[in-house]
Parts: C-alpha cells; structure tokens; sequence
C-alpha cells in the first residue's frame, strides 16, 4: 500500500523524536506551560499517552478510548501505535469508531506526533527538528483539513504567518500554534 509505505517511515521517525522529547522531561518540569494552551507538560505527555492509545485501538479496527489519568508510559504506547499501523490491514477503509478513512487517521497521528513535539521541545527548552518531509506531509494535510479540524475541536484558530514562511512555520499557524510562542 502506497499510503502505509510512504507514511510508516514518517510516523516512525516523528514518533521516535517526541519520545525522545519525553524521556528528557525532568519531574520539576511538568508543570511548565506549552504552546498548547490547554495543556501544561504533564497534561500533554498525558494528552500523548491518550494519543498513542486512540491510534493502536483504532489501528486495529478498535473504539474509540477515552483519556486516562498520566501513566509516564508514552513511549512505550508509541511502540504499540507503531506496530499496529505497521499492518497493511491498518490502512484499509474507514474506522468504524472515527467514521474516517483509516489514511486520514495515519495523517492525523502523524501531525499530533509532530506538532506535539515541538509543543513538548519549546515548553522545556530543547531544540526540536521535525523531518521535512514529515512537515510536507503534514502540512499538505492541513491545509485540506484543517476547517474540520477546529469544528471538531482538534485545531485552534489560525494563527497568521508570511506566505514565505518556513513550512514548519505555516503547519503551526494553520493549526493554531504561534511559531514564535515561548514560555
């Protein structure tokens, strides 16, 4: 499958960066503020243990499940996130829990892993790279999707950026992030 060949490498990569973003986080840092305003560092590593729960469910056909209280498991989830969409099956039609082609969930995982690590990286001060071609990926996502986005929630409103910004810099206004944020 086209969508699982091109997207696997990505998720993974994304992934394995925001994992690396929690490991770092120091237990006097989990109540710092982060570009997500609705999250501190603790409520959005829990808000990515969530993540990583939702996406293996649904990877595998599954329901919808609900967030729990933080756990400090996140990388570990994202292990199980990954080898559940590493399954050609997983990209297949629509999740009967979400009501969406299964590709457009990939998409939406991927944008979470990397919008959420830059959250995480620019709450505790570290520097943060997500990979161009995952930025392109989900960049070109966004733009499509993004009013669903903030109807369902997921997005806030855009945040302007120059149409000559860097792509990283405009995914984040379209989404609702200030690529300038700082704490």
């Amino acid at each position: 499958m086209v969508a699982m060949e091109d997207m696997m490498p990505l998720m993974a990569r994304a992934t394995e960066r925001t994992a690396e973003l929690v490991r770092a986080v120091r237990q006097d840092q989990l109540g710092l503020p982060t570009p997500c305003a609705e999250f501190d560092v603790k409520g959005l590593i829990t808000h990515l243990e969530w993540v990583a729960a939702l996406f293996e469910s649904l990877g595998h056909s599954g329901p919808r499940v609900e967030q729990g209280p933080y756990a400090g498991d996140f990388p570990e989830r994202a292990k199980a996130t990954l080898a559940a969409w590493s399954r050609p099956e997983a990209w297949e039609g629509t999740s009967p829990a979400m009501g969406l082609p299964m590709t457009t969930l990939g998409h939406m995982y991927l944008v979470d892993m990397v919008v959420h690590g830059w959250d995480l990286a620019r709450a505790i001060d570290r520097e943060y790279e997500p990979d161009p071609e995952a930025v392109s990926r989900a960049l070109h996502f966004t733009d499509r999707m993004a009013e669903m986005g903030r109807q369902r929630g997921a997005f806030g409103p855009p945040v302007p950026v120059p149409d000559d910004a860097p792509p990283f810099d405009r995914l984040l206004g379209v989404i609702g992030r200030d690529p300038a944020w700082t704490a």
